[in-house]
């Protein structure tokens, strides 16, 4: 497996992947339309060419064999790196590529000065959260986010580096 630095190359592939894991993460949660209107947004090509050229944000892709098969997806702002997403293709789950995902991608933020890492996560997401607290995550905070026009509860998580 690689983790490296998405390219605009690996669009097509990040919004797969973005599909079918929250198909498979959340059916009884967001409808699929909603889930369609939501990778499209916040994976639409224009808006991902932006943040993978973006000093202050970081696309990375988890890459076997030329497929990728996960990313992560976050923000610097000050101190503190924001991972807003990270995403497996559910065939690929298990594998530990969620884990070094955000391993490299907490590596990546201490380059450019974070010492804090937050995480978001649906509440609703059972593996999502328990995911994070694997990993070390501390539950700090509740938020509301907005999906397909509807609210949904988000747990922060925060992690010092």
């Amino acid at each position: 497996m690689d983790y490296r630095p998405a390219t605009v190359d690996d669009i097509d592939a990040i919004q797969r992947v973005a599909e079918r894991s929250w198909e498979q993460d959340y059916p009884d949660i967001v409808s699929r339309e909603s889930i369609r209107e939501t990778v499209h947004e916040w994976y639409g090509e224009d808006r991902l060419r932006t943040d993978i050229a973006a000093a202050d944000t970081m696309v990375l892709a988890a890459v076997d064999e030329d497929d990728v098969v996960g990313f992560a997806h976050g923000v610097v702002a000050d101190d503190t790196g924001t991972l807003m997403r990270v995403y497996v293709d559910p065939d690929h789950r298990g594998e530990g590529v969620g884990r070094s995902l955000v391993e490299v991608a907490v590596d990546d933020f201490a380059t450019r000065g974070v010492d804090r890492v937050e995480a978001l996560v649906l509440t609703a997401n059972d593996p999502g959260n328990e995911f994070y607290q694997r990993l070390g995550f501390e539950h700090v905070q509740r938020a509301t986010t907005t999906i397909g026009g509807e609210s949904y509860e988000e747990n922060i998580y925060l992690k010092l580096v």
